[in-house]
C-alpha cells in the first residue's frame, strides 16, 4: 500500500510520516527500544511463572513453602519432578520449548485429575491456577524462551 505523501493529515509537528514500521522491527531508535522493552516484560513473566511452579514442584517434593510433602504417590513425585526442575530450567531459559511442553501436559493431566472431577467450571473446582500455568506453558513451548534467556544466547530461541 503506497503512502499518499499529498494528505496533509499525515504530517506532524515532527514532518510527515516515516513509511518505516516502528513497533518491534527495530527499524528506529523507538523501535528497537520497544523492542528490548518486549524482551525484557517476556522474560520477567516467564520468571515470575516458571518459579512458582518450582515452588509448587517443592511443595510436592519436599514439603517446603506449607505444603504438604506427596513422595508416596509416583504420579505425584512426577509431577513435583517436573514442576521443579523444570520451572529452574525454564527460569534460566535452557531447553525451555521442549520442557515447557512436558509441563503443559504434566499440567493438563493435573487439571482432570485433581480439578475437573470437582465440577466442569475451573472457578468452580479451583482450577483457575492450574488452567494459567498449563496455557502459559504450552505458549511457552511454541514461541520459545526469547532473546534474554541461556536458550537465546545460544541462538536456540
Amino acid at each position: 500500500m503506497e503512502v499518499d505523501s499529498g494528505n496533509k493529515w499525515m504530517e506532524s509537528e515532527l514532518g510527515p510520516l516515516d513509511r518505516r514500521s516502528s513497533v518491534g522491527t527495530g527499524s528506529g531508535a523507538r523501535g528497537s527500544d520497544m523492542h528490548e522493552n518486549h524482551d525484557v516484560a517476556f522474560f520477567f513473566t516467564r520468571f515470575v511463572f516458571s518459579l512458582s511452579i518450582a515452588c509448587h514442584g517443592s511443595q510436592t517434593l519436599f514439603g517446603l513453602f506449607g505444603g504438604p510433602q506427596m513422595t508416596r504417590d509416583p504420579w505425584m513425585v512426577i509431577a513435583g519432578l517436573f514442576e521443579f526442575i523444570g520451572g529452574l530450567a525454564i527460569a534460566l531459559g535452557v531447553v525451555t520449548r521442549p520442557i515447557a511442553f512436558f509441563l503443559s501436559i504434566v499440567l493438563a493431566v493435573t487439571y482432570f485429575k485433581v480439578n475437573f472431577p470437582g465440577s466442569l467450571w475451573p472457578i468452580e473446582n479451583h482450577g483457575e491456577v492450574t488452567l494459567l500455568f498449563f496455557t502459559f506453558f504450552l505458549y511457552l513451548s511454541v514461541r520459545g524462551a526469547g532473546s534474554v534467556s541461556i536458550d537465546g544466547l545460544r541462538g536456540k530461541a
